[in-house]
């Protein structure tokens, strides 16, 4: 994406700008909130097909986030294919399965008992995609020399929730899942070694008896996740 040569401060105006009142700003404010309490994760998921086009919009979302430099640090592998699916799953469920053995320590496999998990993943074969995200660690100049990425994590993660965001908006669930360690993902997906899998996420269509956990309705109060200083 970047070039040697192309490498200067170059401004540009403000190409979009909202211009609403006070009160529209808080009608909006309101409905995207009650938008994004509708989204759940679920582990239930039909096998109904889902277009690659739908997936590849929603990819291009996450990617119009903002990142370190803009560097714009992160892949997306989207997965549709049968037995790359069932291979993924075979993998990630061998490592869960030495979490749940007590790879994880007790206090953090006690904090999973609400939420209802087990060592058992078929929703990475059950729903239609599964998109790998990968951080990279460092980029390459066209000529094949290496450049720093700066604030990979940081840039990652927000470009991950404008994905997760973006699948809701298009009327689809999904469910985070990273399994530990994550490196066989970049043998099966054939990605470099500069990546690292940070997580895959399921996508589709929850099926008619899904179900979420009780304890995934119990938010934190604004009280407990914000301080407004005045």
């Amino acid at each position: 994406m970047f070039a040697k040569s192309a490498l200067t401060y170059a401004p540009v105006p403000l190409p979009h700008r909202a211009a609403y009142s006070d009160a529209e700003m808080l009608t909006k404010a309101r409905e995207y909130l009650a938008h994004m309490q509708q989204r759940h994760t679920v582990r239930d998921f039909t096998s109904q097909p889902v277009a690659r086009e739908v997936i590849e919009l929603c990819i291009q979302t996450a990617g119009s986030a903002p990142s370190g430099a803009n560097h714009q640090p992160w892949h997306f592998v989207a997965i549709a294919n049968p037995a790359l699916k069932q291979q993924i799953r075979e993998e990630a469920e061998e490592e869960e399965r030495r979490f749940y053995a007590g790879g994880g320590g007790d206090e953090w496999i006690k904090a999973l008992e609400p939420i209802g998990t087990t060592a058992d993943k078929p929703h990475l074969t059950t729903a239609p995609w599964l998109i790998v995200v990968f951080a990279q660690r460092w980029g390459e100049f066209e000529d094949g020399s290496r450049y720093k990425n700066y604030y990979v994590p940081e840039s990652v993660n927000i470009a991950t929730g404008f994905l997760l965001a973006a699948l809701h908006e298009a009327g689809l669930c999904s469910l985070t899942h990273t399994p530990n360690p994550m490196k066989f993902l970049n043998a099966a997906l054939g990605r470099p070694a500069s990546e690292k899998p940070t997580m895959i996420i399921a996508v589709g269509h929850p099926s008619a008896d899904a179900k979420v956990p009780g304890v995934a309705k119990m938010k934190k109060p604004l009280a407990e996740i914000s301080t407004i200083l005045e």
